[in-house]
């Protein structure tokens, strides 16, 4: 479990593809990574398979991760935002944050803001029902505020909407977020809090007609 809060902006160290999986080596910077342990990395909760004392760590991604997240376009040099699993006495400064990729967005448009920076992410559609504006969403492991909704977007042969946020500059400066070209696919978690109400309001036949 994770919150959103990016811990550090590492460098990924190398990539190396075999059959249809990968192994990502990154320099994490934590010295204390155990065997095992869970990292979200750009949003994607994966696995400690080797590490050493510097903080250089591998992980193995799936077929499966790879066809539902952007993490394939990593390469040498590129950077990515870590953050470990929440202790039972952290702060939740954040939202809850399951390391869960829901669909791939795309980043649609940046500009600056005064001191801060306006930004408009595509989000396919079948995540509408699940985002409100001033609610929670998650874009690379990032949790982020939804400012503004922007419905009836198509972009190519795609169908959605588009999420505005304010990124203060704490967060640009600390996040891959200033490193991104427009175009950029990202890795999109919305609150699992809201896919809880609607599956109760669907299987419950009593939240079911009150909410009708």
């Amino acid at each position: 479990m994770f919150s959103g809060i990016v811990e550090r902006l590492s460098t990924v160290r190398s990539v190396s593809l075999r059959d249809k999986a990968m192994d990502l080596t990154i320099e994490t910077g934590f010295p204390d990574l155990e065997l095992g342990e869970s990292v979200a990395i750009n949003g994607v909760c994966l696995t400690v398979e080797t590490f050493d004392a510097t903080g250089l760590a591998t992980f193995h991604l799936s077929g499966e991760t790879l066809s539902r997240t952007p993490l394939d376009q990593l390469k040498a040099g590129s950077k990515v935002n870590l953050e470990r699993a929440v202790a039972a006495s952290t702060r939740l400064s954040g939202h809850i944050v399951q390391g869960h990729v829901d669909n791939v967005a795309t980043l649609a448009s940046v500009q600056r803001a005064g001191d801060s920076y306006a930004l408009r992410v595509f989000v396919p559609q079948d995540l509408r029902q699940y985002v409100v504006e001033k609610g929670s969403i998650t874009f690379d492991g990032i949790s982020l505020t939804v400012n503004e909704l922007h419905d009836g977007i198509v972009r190519g042969n795609q169908t959605g909407f588009e999420v505005g946020l304010t990124i203060i500059p704490h967060t640009w400066d600390h996040t891959n977020l200033s490193s991104l070209e427009i175009g950029t696919r990202m890795n999109v978690e919305v609150d699992v809090l809201s896919k809880y109400v609607e599956n109760l309001l669907r299987f419950s036949p009593t939240l079911g007609k009150i909410a009708s």
